[in-house]
């Protein structure tokens, strides 16, 4: 990346900051109904400032608690959890990241997603949706990222938690029980959290 790259990512994370703090002085609450509060965790990533990343998830967190995100969000989530050392946090926002898009580790690790038969948010459009991926499993600053990763999605408690996961969207794609369908829903809402 080129000092003029870099400086440029650098002014949109502060601009974007500049932006939120605005709305909440105005609002007196966050109104990003464009979702610029997902962006800054890429841009710490592509800068390599995971520290100042770190940071950022902090802030985010405090502020948007109830806020679940989007893959490629918590994706970067666990990037930067991951290069600071925080491996149970990174573990987890792994693991929403398979929750937010069932695909999307997959395709980074170099796979090709074959559609799951199971009631998701538009599931075939997940799978399109994984194309937009900009990191790839070989980029030298991410191969240490990647082989923990392949590790963690091999370990008894990612397997069992993911098939857990996907059963319970295999079910929720015929249940009509309103009662039961409310059950396995807070089952996967109480999986994701873990």
């Amino acid at each position: 990346m080129t000092p003029k790259q870099i400086e440029k990512l650098k002014k949109k994370i502060t601009d974007i900051k500049r932006i939120l703090a605005a709305e909440k002085r105005k609002f007196g609450a966050y109104d990003d109904s464009r979702g610029l509060r997902y962006l800054p965790a890429g841009y710490f990533v592509q800068l390599g400032d995971y520290k100042g990343g770190l940071t950022y998830l902090k802030w985010f967190y405090k502020n948007f608690s109830d806020d679940s995100g989007f893959p490629e969000f918590l994706f970067e989530s666990a990037i930067l959890l991951f290069k600071t050392g925080r491996l149970t946090e990174a573990a987890s926002a792994a693991f929403q990241t398979f929750c937010a898009n069932p695909y999307w580790i997959d395709r980074f690790l170099g796979g090709s997603p074959v559609p799951l038969d199971i009631w998701h948010s538009s599931n075939l459009m997940q799978v399109e949706y994984t194309q937009a991926l900009t990191y790839t499993s070989d980029q030298p600053d991410l191969l240490d990222f990647s082989d923990w990763l392949k590790k963690l999605i091999t370990t008894e408690d990612f397997d069992r938690r993911s098939s857990r996961y996907i059963e319970i969207y295999r079910q929720l794609k015929t249940e009509t029980d309103k009662e039961s369908r409310r059950r396995l829903i807070h089952e996967a809402f109480q999986l994701e959290r873990r």
